[in-house]
């Protein structure tokens, strides 16, 4: 038997509170919807909160144009201690002296800005060798990883009422640690540092004060994954070419791309998208 044809289709923002993983949001919303074909865009860890995209039906075969987008994050770093998970999850596994000035953290914290270097962390989900990080990292392997450039645009850091403690707003690249990104703070300030309370308030366009609860977050339209992506409106005539695999003509996809292709009802058809300097048909959706 093929696998039964999903029945419902579109996307929604979802809060995800802290104590649950994102397949744990997944899961709940196929509890929902009694869907199968149910994917997210941009893991985020157990103990972080805040906006993760979901993708329902065909909506599931345009995550990833959503997971290539940048993030915004709200955290704060703990200097003084490390952990073995570089959050407060984790044991601690190091602690440090550490009396830190003002101008110091914000060096620092400029330092750690722009274009660097990250090494992901054993907790992570990548995939080493097949395997997951943190499956690896349960049985008390650790292997080598080979690291990632990443893009960190912002990193707003202030002091809070506790002077090891230093609440952080970070714009970053898909794919950036965060706890990373803190650990890495406490070693350029001379001692070591993990993070807590991470939370996610934005996802590219997607902000959290449009996301909701698994229970009453509102499906929204399949077209809202790609919200921010440049549209064209197809003639009938190129509808009918486009719905049956063809290449929009090249003169009608200006710029870097992707591009929605959309009908006169604003229904998404397909998307287009650059790769290796020619456009190709990234995705056409079934009607």
């Amino acid at each position: 038997m093929g696998r039964r044809p999903a029945t419902v289709h579109g996307m929604l923002l979802i809060d995800k509170p802290a104590g649950m993983t994102s397949h744990d949001v997944v899961a709940g919303l196929r509890k929902r919807f009694g869907e199968r074909r149910i994917g997210h865009a941009g893991t985020l860890d157990p103990d972080a909160t805040g906006v993760l995209v979901v993708g329902v039906g065909r909506a599931t075969r345009l995550l990833r144009f959503a997971s290539a987008s940048f993030k915004t994050y709200e955290v704060e770093i703990v200097l003084g201690t490390e952990t073995d998970t570089l959050d407060a999850s984790g044991q601690i596994v190091a602690r440090h002296q550490m009396s830190v000035e003002r101008v110091d953290v914000l060096a620092a914290a400029k330092g750690l800005t722009g274009e660097i270097q990250q090494i992901p962390p054993m907790v992570s989900a990548r995939r080493v060798g097949g395997r997951r990080l943190h499956d690896l990292a349960r049985q008390g392997l650790e292997v080598e990883r080979e690291a990632r450039l990443v893009t960190i645009s912002r990193f707003e850091i202030e002091a809070t009422a506790d002077s090891l403690v230093w609440s952080a707003v970070i714009d970053c690249s898909a794919g950036t640690y965060i706890r990373t990104l803190g650990a890495d703070l406490g070693t350029a300030l001379g001692g070591g540092a993990h993070i807590r309370c991470l939370r996610r308030v934005a996802s590219g366009i997607y902000k959290l004060d449009e996301s909701g609860t698994i229970e009453e977050a509102p499906l929204l339209p399949v077209i809202e994954l790609v919200r921010g992506i440049d549209r064209i409106v197809l003639s009938e005539e190129e509808e009918s070419f486009v719905r049956n695999g063809g290449r929009l003509n090249s003169n009608r996809t200006q710029g870097d791309g992707p591009w929605a292709l959309v009908d006169a009802s604003e229904e998404l058809i397909a998307v287009h998208e650059h790769v290796e300097g020619r456009v190709v048909v990234g995705v056409v959706l079934a009607q």
